[in-house]
């Protein structure tokens, strides 16, 4: 993304510290295809602090799954990767019982964006965070 001159992202953030937490924390997730890693994720069940402070409407107030910090490596792009591992997310969540998705993005992450909407999830509202403010989105599962 830093990349493309999204905002969302920089050289900080993600990095190797972030992942490794993620694995610390077992929320670290990928998708593989044919033996190679072509997404990651962060897969948390126990909530997000700044979902508390939603400015808007969530479509629910039950327990729910959030990614964080999802990447689909560059030649698997366009694939239908991103898809693929979000919609495996939801299974795991509703084996778990969980009947709501949650995630965020900036406004300027179009992939991320296109991604949110194929998967039918609904806006409702902005999330703030120390690094800006994000557009929130909620699945019913």
């Amino acid at each position: 993304m830093l990349a493309e001159g999204k905002q969302q992202w920089d050289e900080n953030y993600p990095n190797v510290v972030h992942v490794v937490a993620d694995m610390a924390r077992d929320v670290a997730f990928v998708l593989e295809t044919r033996g190679e890693v072509v997404a990651y994720g962060a897969v948390v069940f126990d909530g997000e602090p700044a979902y508390d402070r939603l400015e808007g409407e969530w479509l629910s107030d039950q327990e729910y799954v959030v990614v964080h910090r999802i990447a689909v490596s560059q030649h698997a792009q366009g694939n239908g990767v991103g898809a693929r591992f979000m919609k495996a997310v939801e299974f795991y969540a509703a084996e778990k019982g969980i009947g709501s998705f949650r995630v965020d993005t900036n406004f300027d992450n179009f992939a991320m964006l296109r991604l949110i909407g194929k998967c039918g999830f609904e806006y409702c509202g902005e999330v703030v965070y120390e690094r800006g403010s994000r557009k929130a989105f909620e699945k019913l599962i």
